[in-house]
């Protein structure tokens, strides 16, 4: 059986219903498939009405849900001869970034994703998916690399944000993300990226610069976790869901705010339900994107890239204090003229003499 969330849970009690039917079915050699059908019809209407009114903090739990495709699943579905790079040259390999040359819908491209793990000792050894400043220089000098041979680069973005510990601050966790987003914007070949669950902070954008950006339809993009929001902004970790609304990370959200540029739809129930069929949604996107990308010259590509990033955000400016403050009306009273004013000064010095006298 698979895993369930909270909301899940209705659905779950069908499936048990399912599956306890065709446990009868086969030992007891009863018929019922018309009961089983009924319920399964249940399932499909009741997955429907609840995933269609998802929260922003339900997204953010499908995004992390324990049976969603990673990476890894990804490459074994999508990539044909991949041949995986290691090493940045300077401190050593991060497993946490996975990168290497391979084939997608036979286009030869180079693909760089966060890897989380599968297991509890591959989450540990990933770091959960959370690179240090060696994952990201690697990544860039593959990127280099792909430059260098004009290839294509396809990043799978799946972190909930940078390692925070002691060791990637003293070996720059910071300056290695800055580094990347600012060369990213200069690398002379098509780049296409692709939330496939979570997408967190810095982490996520050191690798997400992208001429085409898409995320699943259950994934989240974010400049912080709900989890961290809350902690920031309220004191507490008990607001993550208010933190959430508020963050705006949900695919819809910022496809309508302009920071994505396409929504790829999910299974119904999400992608753990048929990876398969989400594998060849990402593949139609990144085939589609990389024939379209590639009709422009280098020179059109890097100049709408900047372009397209240059676009997000919008700024709402507040009312001027100038414009706010009443406007006083000018006085209908004549102003003295200069000899008026002399003559008046004159008679107030003659009257101060006379009373000295």
């Amino acid at each position: 059986m698979p895993n369930y969330l909270e909301f899940e849970k209705p659905i779950a009690k069908l499936e048990a219903q399912v599956a306890h039917l065709e446990a009868d079915q086969r030992e007891k050699s009863v018929d019922c498939s018309s009961e089983i059908q009924k319920i399964r019809d249940n399932i499909v209407q009741l997955q429907r009405k609840r995933f269609k009114n998802l929260t922003a903090w339900e997204t953010v739990q499908v995004a992390r849900h324990p049976d969603r495709p990673l990476v890894s699943d990804y490459i074994n579905t999508l990539v044909k001869d991949f041949r995986e790079l290691h090493g940045d040259r300077r401190h050593g390999d991060d497993p946490a970034i996975a990168a290497g040359f391979g084939r997608i819908g036979g286009q030869r491209v180079m693909l760089i994703g966060h890897r989380k793990g599968k297991d509890t000792r591959d989450k540990i050894n990933c770091y959960f998916g959370c690179a240090h400043p060696e994952g990201y220089r690697k990544a860039l000098m593959k990127m280099r690399l792909a430059e260098k041979f004009g290839l294509p680069i396809v990043c799978l973005v799946d972190t909930p944000g940078a390692y925070p510990g002691i060791g990637a601050e003293e070996r720059g966790i910071a300056e290695a993300i800055a580094h990347n987003l600012m060369q990213m914007f200069r690398l002379r070949t098509p780049i296409v990226a692709v939330v496939i669950g979570e997408g967190g902070s810095g982490g996520a954008l050191g690798i997400g610069i992208a001429d085409r950006v898409a995320l699943l339809q259950y994934s989240y993009y974010s400049v912080a976790s709900p989890e961290a929001c809350s902690a920031i902004l309220w004191k507490s970790a008990a607001e993550v869901e208010r933190a959430a609304e508020a963050l705006q990370l949900t695919a819809p959200q910022l496809k309508k705010a302009g920071v994505i540029d396409e929504v790829l739809p999910e299974p119904l129930g999400g992608a753990h339900r048929n990876p398969q069929e989400t594998a060849r949604t990402i593949e139609q996107f990144i085939v589609r994107s990389l024939r379209t990308l590639g009709r422009l010259d280098i020179d059109t590509l890097l100049a709408q890239r900047h372009e397209k990033y240059a676009r997000i955000g919008r700024v709402q400016e507040p009312p001027s204090a100038a414009a706010a403050a009443p406007v006083e009306k000018p006085s209908t009273r004549a102003k003295p003229s200069r000899k008026t004013a002399g003559k008046k000064t004159t008679k107030k010095k003659r009257s101060k003499s006379n009373a000295k006298k």
